[in-house]
Formats: structure tokens, sequence, C-alpha cells
């Protein structure tokens, strides 16, 4: 599968996971249980067995996100993202044995759910901090991006797809009736 992790943050890279917006339908990458495994595994979520309750709580996930990042959030995307959230990975404890201090990290009861809700998380974050968060110029992708460029000028999802591409055509079209 043709993963892209480069929007730069982890809600917006599951977000991108619904290719070609401008298309009546899109590109749909997790096509399957298999598919989301893989992509949270690439993700850094480790792998994890899917269900199909997973995939469509992942896709109804990404939508929400994209809904409230690009667009006019709705009361049902907020609530959706709050009732994610509950699934939030426990935080460490610390256990004393023998005069040492230990670590423990609790094993979530669903690592999938767990995996969501920080996705969810960093969605809120993202929604409720200052970062700018784009849509690529290019008329054929539509990748959301956060806009980290120092004037918050960034047009496209990346320079060496994109920008390349669209600046190519516009020498051509300067050159082509020279």
């Amino acid at each position: 599968m043709d993963w892209v992790f480069d929007a730069g943050r982890p809600c917006l890279h599951l977000v991108n996971t619904l290719r070609s917006r401008h298309l009546p339908a899109g590109v749909e990458l997790l096509t399957s249980t298999d598919a989301l495994a893989e992509w949270l595994d690439l993700a850094g979520f480790g792998r994890e067995t899917v269900t199909g309750s997973d995939l469509k709580k992942g896709k109804s996930l990404r939508e929400a996100v994209n809904r409230l990042l690009t667009a006019e959030p709705l009361a049902d995307d907020v609530r959706l993202v709050n009732d994610t959230l509950k699934a939030a990975p426990k935080p460490p404890r610390l256990r004393l044995e023998n005069g040492t201090l230990h670590r423990e990290v609790p094993t979530p009861a669903n690592p999938v759910a767990t995996a969501l809700a920080e996705l969810a998380a960093d969605a809120v974050d993202l929604a409720t901090g200052s970062a700018k968060v784009r849509i690529c110029a290019a008329d054929d992708c539509g990748l959301r991006f956060v806009d980290t460029s120092p004037r918050r000028t960034r047009q496209w999802c990346s320079m060496a797809r994109c920008g390349n591409r669209a600046k190519a055509r516009a020498h051509y079209e300067r050159t082509k009736n020279r």
C-alpha cells in the first residue's frame, strides 16, 4: 500500500488514508481490517488484530477529524471524538520491588481502540492549537497537512510530489508558445 506519513501529525496521517477527495468516492486505502492493521503498525501503534467494528470506527473517526480540522465542526463529530477518547491509554504506574522502583504500563483491553483514542487526542490538540491545517493546492491531490512554514503559506503536501508537478506544468505553459 502507498501509505504517506508526511502530513505533520498522526491524526492527519489517518485522514489521508482517504485519497483523492476531489473524486466522488475518493480512493479508499483502508479497504480491509488487514489494511488498517498494516497502517496502525506503520504509524507506530504496533501490529494489532483489527475487527470489522474497529475498521468502521477508524473510518468514522477519520471523517470526523477531517471535518473538525478542515470544515465546519459538527456536534456529532465532537461527540465521536470524545467517545473515542474514553479508550485513552492508562497512565504508567510505579511499583516498588525490593527497594527498586519499576515503571508499569498497563496493557490496554483493546489496543486498537487505544490507538484510535491516541489519534483522537492528537486531533483535539491540533484542533484547539495554533497550527494551521491546509489542503494540498493540487487539483488532483487533496492530502491534508500541517503548515509549519515560517509565513504559513505552504501550498503543497509535498514539493517532491505535487509542488514539483505544479511548477513543471507552469513552466511548460510559460514556454510552450515561445
